[in-house]
């Protein structure tokens, strides 16, 4: 069972290239500041423009920098579903602890298609799978029922849920158990999911305040709901500005703005606008990551 704040890495990019020096410290830093996991080559880490060479250098980074101290959940979504079959077995060869299979976009399957795309990954890579539930991006929505019906297959372990419906976190615990992890996919609604019983969060807002999302989820563990709004509202700020455009522009400009990387992003994304700049330093003082 995974638990606790997972950071969505982004991936630092310098002259068009991975930037594996500042990834890698970045993943220190990560560790050293208390995060409970690491999520290399999601959407937060521009999977999408991402080389088969490239994905595969990022999730072995981070497993090798990681060493077993906290687990890696290597990104291994794809439309196609023998591309998502290679990406898990380069999770799975790198030593990943589990994979991270976004709902194919574009395609928009029905229920079915949801059903055989994961259970085809399910069969050919035997790595622990977590379903990643986005229909804003994959214009899909896996119900209760198909996730239900994966969750008997053995490598099927969780859900990343980024619907939005925090009631939904209720209805998967009923309709498959308390064993099946489930983790918001939205820093905002994060302690209104794990107060309906979820596990944890796959953070953006992470990259640049890991500390004080793992205190926040030690605080909730502890059931100190007094400190766990304390720690909501001063991280609020962030969880709203950091979708001021698209992800992970504006976190990667919070990044370079505490020396972490540069901003750098691979295009069809483009640099933050001097207006959203703005908001992003004003929403780090505000949550006291800048003096």
């Amino acid at each position: 069972m995974f638990q606790g704040y997972f950071t969505a890495l982004i991936t630092p990019f310098k002259n068009g290239k991975i930037d594996e020096r500042r990834f890698q410290a970045l993943v220190e830093w990560q560790i050293k500041e208390g995060i409970h996991g690491l999520v290399p080559c999601g959407t937060t880490g521009e999977s999408p423009t991402l080389s088969n060479a490239e994905h595969t250098r990022i999730v072995e980074l981070t497993v090798e920098v990681a060493k077993g101290k906290v687990p890696v959940v290597a990104g291994a979504g794809s439309n196609s579903t023998e591309h998502a079959i290679e990406l898990a077995r380069i999770g799975k060869k790198a030593g990943a602890d589990a994979a991270l299979v976004v709902t194919p976009y574009y395609n928009k399957p029905t229920q079915e298609g949801l059903y055989q795309h994961f259970k085809a990954i399910n069969d050919h890579v035997d790595i622990p799978i977590i379903i990643y539930n986005i229909p804003p991006r994959s214009v899909v929505d896996m119900s209760v029922q198909t996730m239900a019906r994966l969750a008997q297959l053995r490598n099927i372990a969780g859900v990343k849920d980024a619907t939005g419906d925090v009631a939904r976190v209720s209805k998967t615990r009923l309709a498959i158990g308390t064993k099946f992890c489930q983790m918001s996919g939205e820093d905002a609604i994060a302690l209104a999911l794990l107060a309906h019983g979820g596990h944890g969060c796959i953070s953006v807002t992470s990259n640049v305040a890991p500390r004080m999302c793992s205190e926040f989820y030690t605080a909730w563990a502890a059931r100190d709901i007094p400190l766990s709004l304390t720690y909501q509202d001063r991280l609020m700020p962030m969880h709203e500005t950091l979708f001021i455009e698209s992800n992970p522009v504006p976190v990667k400009y919070a990044a370079s703005l505490l020396g972490l990387c540069g901003p750098d992003v691979r295009l069809p994304l483009a640099p933050l606008a001097d207006a959203s700049k703005k908001k992003v330093e004003e929403a780090m003082r505000t949550s006291g990551l800048l003096n």
